[in-house]
């Protein structure tokens, strides 16, 4: 597999990390903690594809 192949939700829930970091420090409370929901939700789908994936191989 090639790098972003393999860490595109690794690279994706670390971006949704960065922005809700960055949401909760500009005051953006809410905003912020409805963003870093996404981070577990992102790697879980990201683990449930690879998954499917290997299984049809």
């Amino acid at each position: 597999m090639k790098f972003l192949d393999k860490y595109y939700p690794v690279i994706l829930a670390f971006v949704s990390f960065l922005l809700s970091v960055s949401l909760w420090f500009n005051g953006q409370k809410d905003e912020g903690m409805f963003v870093g929901i996404w981070v577990p939700s992102i790697l879980g789908f990201g683990i449930y594809f690879r998954i499917v994936n290997s299984h049809k191989s």
